[in-house]
């Protein structure tokens, strides 16, 4: 059955190239058995640097589903994530994630993101952005209203 849904995250992939609207990226996620959405990269036709198609799919099942953690669904994505859909999809809890496209096969066809693992190895200061922590004190604050907050949704 996996088969189906792997094939129609490729397919994704391949019509959203074809049509214009981005890159080689598709994903599905499905729960029960059924494709509860589905995303292609849509970066450059909605100028979101965020909008691969891990997070589309995400978005829309969090959107229909009524629910932040997708704790019994499956994502089958056209290529392993990058350090960013990575990060959602463990923010979102999905119970498994299959790929078919290794990182080295984008990073072959113009979609690198080896530069972003590379940056988490190095100081803040020396990253190609560099980062300054500033006010950390100030900003606990922020912990503290949440630590003591009663009717907090813990995710």
């Amino acid at each position: 059955m996996g088969n189906v849904f792997m094939a129609r995250a490729i397919e994704l992939s391949v019509e959203n190239v074809r049509s214009g609207r981005g890159g080689p990226f598709g994903a599905v996620i499905v729960k029960d058995g059924s494709i509860v959405a589905e995303g292609a990269n849509q970066v450059t036709a909605s100028n979101d640097p965020t909008a691969h198609a891990e997070v589309i799919a995400i978005r829309e099942a969090c959107r229909k589903l009524g629910i932040f953690e997708l704790k019994d669904c499956e994502l089958y994505t056209s290529c392993e994530p990058c350090p960013m859909c990575l990060g959602a999809i463990y923010w979102a809890r999905l119970s498994r994630l299959y790929f078919a496209s290794v990182a080295a096969d984008a990073s072959q066809a113009g979609f690198d993101d080896s530069f972003i693992y590379n940056e988490f190895a190095r100081p803040y200061s020396e990253r190609g952005i560099p980062m300054v922590q500033m006010m950390r004190e100030e900003a606990l604050a922020g912990f503290r209203a949440w630590q003591e907050q009663s009717n907090k949704t813990l995710y």
